[in-house]
């Protein structure tokens, strides 16, 4: 039996690093769709310009100044996400629902004059808002006629002598160890696989069954800390301090199993890789909104960049069986290590109409500029400079656009909205089309100090999911995902 790897952890958390963060990690905490309260979902988010509701807390704090009264409101929400995923003909779908609390806050009233020049009100307030929720599963099946998993292990070995293989390509090592991949015949540094018999039997023969189970959980959250004032009745500013708490874990099982008798009596193998990250950021927002009329509201926020400290997890094992009854299982020691995160900032502009007390209309502009989303060390010294440029050349800069509507019936309010998230993906990348558009409809009943609001919004978007991508084959699944959410808040107001 070959002899165990020798695992120098020290290297190998070093080298971790070097693949463990990447566009796709900077892009997820830099990217928020706006969770909140009902009626700020149901009408797509598009609060730039209208304020008055406690999660506009987290986009543009100067709606905190139109309260007159305080508040308090909760809103527990269910999440349903769908997944269907394409590979080579097969389609799977798979889902799960979370019930979770999509935002819970109060706005206390500290100044409210009788009058119609000056200072009128302040208001500070505290909301903590579900910016996004990363729950997701996914299967992903279907027969690989052309490539496998190991032949990106080989390309991680190509050169490297097999006492290396532990320091300087840890998954690679794995595979040796459970005989997924031998050095060729002759060579010392190139390797084969299971499939050409470790290269005794060229060419390989593939046509086994691929089955990858993929599980994300987590979320990225705001306590927004805000204050605001109201200026005769026309200028309204505020700001806010954001505490950012993100939770993410994300983990793969990939196997391979195969009915032919191949010469390596290779039968099946299930490599899983697992990782988790835990992190507080800390940013600013300023906001006015200006009413030059009664019926039009002028609003535009600034996000300064959120700068978080996160803490990384990363762990992997393999297991393989062949059929003349060799069992192997194999893992590395899990690595531990802390970085700094950087996400780009943001501006909103947005303005709404509102006719008398009969209906509403908001639209939002919003850029951001993905690509200055950064990378640092927080001790470690380890240089974030080719990561930085990666992100530089692959992500790049988006427009979101939001649209919201409210029909008022005496107490009977009906609420419509749409938004739409630019691409991310710079013209190069697999998923350079990847954009989200999302629907959403709600309806609310209020008296005088308590309201109930209802709200449904569907996201909708498609994205290209590369299992391996190997000097074989890059093996990629079409992916169709819809996230829906159904939300409730109940509110309460006092102090008139």
């Amino acid at each position: 039996m070959k002899k165990i790897c020798l695992l120098f952890i020290t290297l190998i958390a070093t080298l971790s690093v070097s693949f463990a963060q990447n566009a796709d990690d900077a892009l997820r905490y830099s990217q928020q769709f706006y969770t909140g309260t009902a009626r700020f979902m149901s009408m797509g988010g598009a609060f730039t310009a209208l304020g008055g509701d406690i999660s506009s807390l987290s986009q543009n704090p100067a709606g905190i100044g139109v309260y007159r009264s305080s508040e308090i409101s909760i809103t527990p929400q269910l999440f349903h996400i769908k997944t269907t995923a394409g590979l080579n003909g097969t389609n799977t779908t798979d889902y799960i629902y979370n019930f979770n609390m999509a935002q819970a806050g109060i706005v206390a009233n500290i100044i409210n004059k009788n009058s119609e020049s000056g200072l009128i009100s302040l208001n500070v307030g505290y909301s903590y808002n579900k910016i996004n929720n990363l729950n997701q599963s996914i299967i992903i099946e279907g027969i690989s006629n052309n490539s496998s998993l190991a032949d990106l292990w080989t390309d991680n070995a190509e050169g490297l002598y097999n006492d290396e293989l532990a320091s300087l390509a840890p998954d690679a090592c794995l595979a040796w160890e459970a005989w997924i991949i031998d050095s060729l015949p002759g060579f010392n540094t190139s390797y084969g696989t299971v499939y050409s018999n470790y290269g005794d039997d060229p060419p390989s023969i593939y046509g086994q069954n691929t089955r990858r189970l993929v599980s994300y959980d987590g979320y990225t959250g705001e306590h927004a800390i805000s204050a605001g004032i109201n200026l005769s009745n026309n200028l309204f500013l505020g700001a806010t301090i954001g505490i950012s708490h993100l939770n993410y874990a994300s983990k793969y099982e990939h196997l391979e199993s195969t009915d032919l008798a191949l010469a390596s009596e290779f039968e099946d193998f299930n490599y899983t890789f697992y990782y988790s990250n835990e992190g507080t950021g800390y940013g600013l927002k300023l906001g006015a909104i200006y009413r030059p009329m009664s019926i039009l509201r002028i609003g535009f926020a600034f996000h300064s960049p959120t700068i978080y400290k996160i803490n990384e997890y990363v762990y992997d094992n393999i297991t393989s069986n062949f059929s003349d009854g060799e069992k192997y299982s194999f893992s590395n020691d899990p690595l531990r290590y802390s970085y700094a995160l950087t996400t780009p900032f943001k501006v909103i502009a947005g303005a709404a109409v509102q006719l008398q007390k009969l209906a509403l209309i908001s639209a939002e502009y919003e850029f951001i500029d993905y690509s200055t989303a950064k990378f640092s060390d927080t001790g470690d010294d380890y240089n974030y400079s080719s990561k930085n440029a990666t992100i530089k050349s692959t992500l790049r800069a988006a427009s979101n656009l939001r649209l919201g509507a409210e029909l008022r019936f005496s107490r009977l309010y009906l609420r419509g909205g749409y938004s739409y998230y630019g691409k991310v993906w710079a013209d190069q990348e697999l998923n350079r089309d990847l954009d989200y558009s999302s629907l959403s409809f709600g309806a609310g009943f209020r008296e005088q100090n308590v309201y109930v609001d209802l709200g449904f919004s569907s996201m909708m978007n498609p994205q290209q999911y590369v299992l391996y991508s190997s000097s074989v084959e890059s093996l990629i699944s079409d992916m169709s995902i819809t996230r829906n959410m159904y939300t409730v808040t109940f509110g309460y107001k006092f102090g008139y």
